[in-house]
């Protein structure tokens, strides 16, 4: 585990939609920290930086490869389902699976873009790029 998560720097929120994707990516995983910083450059080339918010902002990007028909399923549906995800308005769980087996942290997540579906003929699903906003963190029991 790294010194430091990103279960450290969100807080204890409640998803919209009771459900954990619990399905450990199978090709990579991608953490994008930012800040709420905003930078106005000026025709004298300064700049003058406005911190909007102290708060982190967190995106991950999640690849599954030569995923069964079940499993795709599960992740179309998802998205998809006006009860549920309904593409990127409701917030569910999803369990952090790059974290170690000892220390994974359940974050609250909505879906932050489209979702992309590539199946080859063999019947194999793929999902390249699935990005998430990650809204904070279930608490440790």
């Amino acid at each position: 585990m790294a010194a430091k998560e990103m279960y450290d720097y969100v807080s204890t929120v409640s998803p919209d939609y009771a459900y954990t994707l619990d399905m450990a990516p199978h090709h990579q995983l991608v953490e994008d920290g930012q800040k709420n910083v905003r930078i106005h450059e000026f025709d004298d080339e300064s700049e003058s930086r406005i911190i909007v918010s102290d708060t982190s902002v967190f995106f991950v990007t999640l690849m599954w490869k030569h995923l069964s028909e079940s499993n795709a399923g599960t992740l179309w549906d998802l998205y998809h389902d006006t009860a549920k995800a309904c593409g990127m308005a409701r917030s569910f769980r999803w369990l952090n699976y790059a974290e170690p087996s000892g220390s994974r942290h359940t974050y609250v997540v909505r879906f932050a873009s489209p979702l992309p579906r590539e199946i080859v003929p063999a019947a194999l699903y793929s999902f390249t790029s699935i990005k998430l906003k990650v809204l904070g963190r279930i608490a440790d029991a």
